[in-house]
């Protein structure tokens, strides 16, 4: 859902006839949207039932794609991909059920998988895209997804079983408005700031705004009883970095998704392109979501026999490497493919560790919460790698075979700046401390941080 139409984006202005600038809304809504709805059926679920949120979402997201395929203009189209936001929350409510169903030796592994699957998802959504557009017509991506959705709605229902943990209470309305709002500021501003302008009126209204906003709605959270999310609990140190590390590694993850297909696809007048087709390049990238299917399952078994910070920390470093020999842009298809698939690993050892780190040091009670949390902060890693794209991009140009192509130097600029980004989430990972909280799921390995505390525990 979240790559459905990125290949599609220039030629959706002549097929809806509408402008550029407003067909790269149909990516800013699904981000905005699912950012806004991943809090939001967290706290539902953890309040009223996991399953029964994931049926709902599943239903908004069949609902949207069907809309989609039917839509007569831009108009309608952006709305339904605003229903297939609601994909984002999806995550955050599988993860939760499966600490809560599944046997104790196997949560790290389906919870590896299931968080790396927003890697998968998208290395997959791209080249399949690529497929359908060149072969069919662009709708029937939509009509492809609305019968996938359909299909997970009948096994959901058949197969997973609801969560008998409940938290009870109200919903926080007044916490989701507030945090809705505050979101929709800092995104926007975010993932415009290169078409607007950073300087612009609007840019700035947007992230002034935001400031007071989540001011507001951070003593709002603090006041209430059973807030939206609990900030308390957020504030813990096992939580806090865990999800500042989450942003770094958003970014470190996602500068690959964006930019080696416009690599791949580039003229070789550019000196760094190899002129690949829209299918091609989209197979160049499979190798990418192999990978991070591959390497959840190992990273479960690190994650259980060294703690899932152990395998924070390594997938940090890798996502490092792969990063620093994309910066090198090698002139080799092969190595260009090898880059992406070391950068795939990283991504698939570190995105299964966070949310175990998450459930370690949160009471059962609110993991989903916690999760799509957790999630958001992925979002906010993965927005503010694409304005620093745009931003690099459209800042350091060449001319090409007749048109303005981003330079070499602009590429490199934008690896470093992701191999840095790992680099910091390495050392955040490293010196956060273990959880001291009742949250640690079952079956996990403990991390030598965590045995020190037990035995220390036990000579008392």
């Amino acid at each position: 859902m979240q790559t459905l139409v990125v290949p599609l984006l220039p030629l959706f202005p002549r097929l809806l006839s509408t402008s550029p600038a407003t067909a790269a809304w149909l990516v800013t809504a699904t981000l905005v949207a699912g950012a806004v709805s991943a809090p939001v059926l967290g706290r539902l679920g953890d309040m009223y039932g996991k399953r029964r949120m994931l049926l709902i979402a599943l239903v908004l997201i069949t609902l949207g794609s069907l809309l989609g395929a039917v839509s007569p203009g831009i108009e309608v189209l952006l709305a339904a991909r605003v229903l297939q936001g609601v994909s984002l929350g999806v995550v955050p409510l599988g993860l939760s059920i499966m600490r809560d169903e599944l046997p104790a030796d196997r949560v790290s592994s389906g919870v590896g998988l299931m968080s790396s699957s927003l890697g998968i998802g998208g290395a997959v959504g791209l080249p399949l895209t690529g497929l359908v557009a060149q072969n069919l017509h662009w709708r029937w991506l939509f009509l492809g997804a609305a019968v996938f959705a359909g299909g997970l709605i009948l096994l959901v229902r058949r197969l997973v079983p609801e969560s008998p943990l409940r938290t009870g209470g109200r919903f926080d309305l007044p916490g989701a408005a507030g945090l809705s709002a505050a979101l929709v500021c800092l995104l926007l501003a975010v993932s415009k700031g290169s078409e607007w302008g950073w300087s612009s009126a609007r840019v700035l209204g947007l992230l002034i705004a935001a400031v007071p906003v989540f001011a507001v709605w951070g003593v709002l959270q603090l006041r209430t009883q059973g807030p939206l999310v609990d900030l308390r609990v957020s504030a813990r140190p096992a939580v806090l970095w865990t999800n500042l590390a989450t942003i770094l590694v958003g970014f470190a993850m996602f500068a690959s998704f964006m930019v080696s297909t416009q690599i791949l696809q580039a003229a070789p007048a550019t000196g760094y392109g190899f002129g690949l087709s829209l299918v091609l390049s989209g197979v160049a990238m499979l190798p990418m979501g192999a990978a991070m299917t591959v390497f959840s399952p190992a990273s479960a078994r690190l994650s259980h026999r060294r703690g899932p910070r152990t395998t924070l920390v390594v997938g940090a470093l890798v996502l490092t490497v792969g990063n620093l020999g994309f910066a090198l842009l090698p002139g080799n298809l092969a190595l260009i493919i090898l880059a992406t698939t070391v950068i795939a690993i990283g991504a698939a050892l570190a995105y299964s560790a966070l949310p175990l780190l998450i459930m370690r040091a949160v009471p059962p009670t609110e993991t989903a919460a916690a999760n799509s949390l957790n999630t958001l902060m992925r979002q906010l890693g993965t927005s503010s790698c694409t304005a620093v794209i745009a931003a690099v991009s459209t800042a350091l140009t060449i001319r090409a075979g007749g048109t303005v192509q981003p330079s070499a130097a602009a590429y490199m600029v934008i690896f470093l700046a992701a191999a840095g980004a790992a680099l910091l989430a390495t050392l955040i990972a490293a010196l956060t401390p273990a959880p001291a909280t009742p949250g640690a799921l079952p079956g996990d390995g403990p991390s030598t941080d965590d045995r020190r505390l037990e035995l220390g525990a036990a000579q008392r």
